[in-house]
């Protein structure tokens, strides 16, 4: 099966100019590893830290470049792979999975569980709204169709009352961090097909630098074990995104993207 490569560079969200930094070196990375050269949406901007609206109307046009781009790869039956800034590049990402690929399971990589609304928010922070919007929980413009049933939340920690609540009910799954975590990845996955998006943060504080630093992570020992077990099924499509720049040192920023791309490499396909 073919496999594309996309960076995602534009603004969405960010606090800071530091996943804008780090989105190319992590997409030159994993285009040495696939041997093919990404295709880049939008263009990088300076963080202005705005509400969650603003934030989107900024973000709009990448996104919806993002969101077409998306629909005609999996329209084509590609597996797709993108180097993404933030998360809240899946408001574009994974309305497409769910259109393309209803089968699929979402497999949410992250410390925290993006599950908020415009209501819900109490940092009016757009990632904090990624995954929310796809599931159906407000409308973003981009377009909804995930099912609570493909989801599945990984290594969540850092979760607002609201959000425990939709757990609580099983609206989706959560496996939480722990030596069987592997394990039970597998047995909530059940053969299906995946899509995985990785939030860096859901490894502990350190191993690689992020906008959070939420304490009990993942280890990347258990971020293998995990995407090994990922790797059993058919692999749609993996993003990987809020992997920051280490400031001036180019050569720490390639070897951070190296470390987060070797614990996946399970499902990197060439």
């Amino acid at each position: 099966m073919t496999t594309t490569l996309t960076h995602f560079a534009a603004r969405a969200g960010d606090h800071n100019d530091r996943a804008m930094t780090a989105s190319p070196v992590l997409a030159s990375v994993l285009g040495e590893r696939l041997g093919i050269l990404p295709v880049v949406i939008g263009e990088p901007s300076p963080a202005n830290p705005m509400d969650w609206a603003q934030e989107l109307a900024v973000a709009a046009p990448s996104l919806q470049q993002m969101a077409h781009h998306y629909d005609v790869l999996l329209g084509d039956g590609v597996t797709t792979v993108a180097a993404i800034s933030r998360c809240a590049v899946a408001l574009a990402t994974l309305p497409a999975v769910a259109r393309h690929r209803p089968d699929a399971v979402v497999v949410w990589f992250d410390a925290h569980a993006d599950l908020n609304t415009p209501e819900s928010t109490t940092t009016g922070y757009l990632g904090g709204l990624a995954l929310s919007g796809p599931l159906g929980l407000w409308d973003s413009g981009l377009g909804q169709g995930l099912s609570g049933g493909n989801t599945i939340l990984v290594a969540a920690r850092d979760i607002d009352p609201f959000e425990r609540q939709l757990l609580n009910d099983g609206h989706v799954t959560l496996v939480q961090v722990g030596p069987g975590m592997a394990d039970e990845l597998r047995r909530a996955v059940a053969g299906r097909p995946v899509y995985v998006h990785v939030d860096c943060d859901v490894l502990d504080p350190g191993i690689v630098p992020t906008d959070y630093t939420i304490a009990n992570g993942m280890t990347l020992a258990q971020l293998r074990a995990c995407a090994q077990v990922l790797a059993l099924s058919e692999v749609v499509g993996l993003e990987i995104g809020e992997l920051e720049s280490s400031g001036q040192n180019e050569s720490k920023s390639f070897q951070d993207a190296h470390t987060i791309t070797s614990a996946l490499e399970p499902l990197i396909q060439s």
